[in-house]
């Protein structure tokens, strides 16, 4: 292990650990491929499966799986219209599991996420059997607070940026806490603990992975 390798795996264990008194059940992957198949394990065969909007899912190459896979995918990225889209994502919401990165994950194992239309919060929440949240260890920070700001000046703008949103950020990089009608911050959820036990299982990858 390289150093860098080393110090990923130190903090990624620690976080994952952590996140077991909230009810999280965390899992440390060294690299993607890793990820990618901790998550396939996780999910039994006939599955249904939805997801959110999410760079990480198709970086370690899991939305490619799942739908070359034996599972029932409701796959969002197939619809023809926006009302089929709204359609699809309520019925991720009903899924046997949800697949989600997430935007800032604190040392002590609580979750941060920051969305605009909300249904990747809405599942997160409540709704699905069973959430899997996906995040590089660039997602982590030093406490709760950091994470807010990580999800806010970071994840957001870039997000903004990928997306064309109109919004300040996509001009300045910086969130400017802005009330324009494509604002991609307009929920923010800090989740302290799951809503049942092992509900969400998150994955932490020793790589920098989406935004």
């Amino acid at each position: 292990m390289t150093p860098m390798e080393k110090h990923n795996a130190l903090i990624g264990y620690k976080v994952a650990q952590a996140m077991q008194k909230r009810n999280i059940e965390g899992f440390y992957c060294q690299d993607k491929n890793e990820a990618r198949e901790k998550a396939l394990e996780l999910m039994p065969a006939k599955s249904r499966v939805g997801y959110g909007g999410s760079m990480t899912l198709n970086q370690i190459g899991l939305l490619d799986a799942v739908r070359n896979g034996d599972y029932d995918l409701i796959d969002r990225d197939a619809s023809r219209s926006p009302e089929e889209k709204r359609q699809m994502e309520l019925d991720a919401l009903t899924a046997d599991f949800f697949l989600m990165s997430g935007n800032a994950i604190a040392m002590d194992g609580t979750l941060v996420n920051i969305d605009g239309k909300g249904n990747r919060l809405a599942a997160l929440v409540y709704g699905p059997r069973n959430v899997i949240v996906i995040a590089g260890v660039n997602k982590i920070a030093f406490n709760e607070e950091q994470a807010i700001l990580r999800a806010r000046r970071v994840a957001a703008p870039i997000n903004a940026l990928r997306l064309k949103t109109l919004t300040p950020c996509v001009s300045t990089g910086i969130c400017h806490n802005c009330l324009e009608d494509q604002c991609i911050c307009r929920n923010m959820v800090i989740t302290r603990m799951s809503s049942g036990h092992n509900r969400i299982k998150a994955i932490i990858v020793g790589e920098d992975l989406g935004f």
